[in-house]
């Protein structure tokens, strides 16, 4: 499972120009579930997102979590998150997990931080939209649930 984290003063999503979902201070999550992927790997990347502190404290240094601020996130399902581009110019998406399997993990990544005490927003699993985003820094974080130490 991958996940970027853009922390954001506000985000929000549409489709077919009805917003879907909408936040303010917090993260936008895109969010790629692969083959083989598991509930284990979501609770991971949920706690891992919730728990770093990128948020400025009183002085101004990155030391506050998404829970210390009662930040929000808006999370977006993004398959090409998994793209191989290896090979050629046109990139691959085996790695992605199935449709059914992607938006099963998509869900539980969801009630996790939601069970964490976070206000989550959401995109349409499988659709087309638009996000727009304010980048507070920048702030842009990568996870990967292969990559833990």
């Amino acid at each position: 499972m991958r996940a970027i984290l853009q922390r954001v003063s506000r985000a929000e999503v549409r489709s077919q120009h009805e917003v879907l979902g909408s936040i303010q201070s917090g993260f936008l999550v895109l969010l790629g579930v692969a083959i083989g992927d598991s509930e284990e790997d979501a609770a991971f990347i949920a706690d891992k997102a919730i728990g770093l502190r990128v948020f400025a404290d009183a002085e101004g240094k990155m030391n506050l979590s998404l829970k210390a601020i009662g930040g929000e996130m808006l999370v977006v399902s993004q398959f090409t998150l998994l793209a191989d581009t290896e090979a050629g110019r046109r990139p691959s998406f085996t790695r992605a997990a199935p449709p059914d399997d992607a938006h099963r993990l998509y869900s539980r990544f969801v009630s996790i931080a939601r069970e964490r005490g976070i206000k989550v927003e959401c995109g349409r699993f499988g659709a087309s939209m638009e996000v727009e985003l304010v980048n507070d820094g920048p702030v842009t974080i990568v996870l990967d649930s292969r990559i833990r130490k």
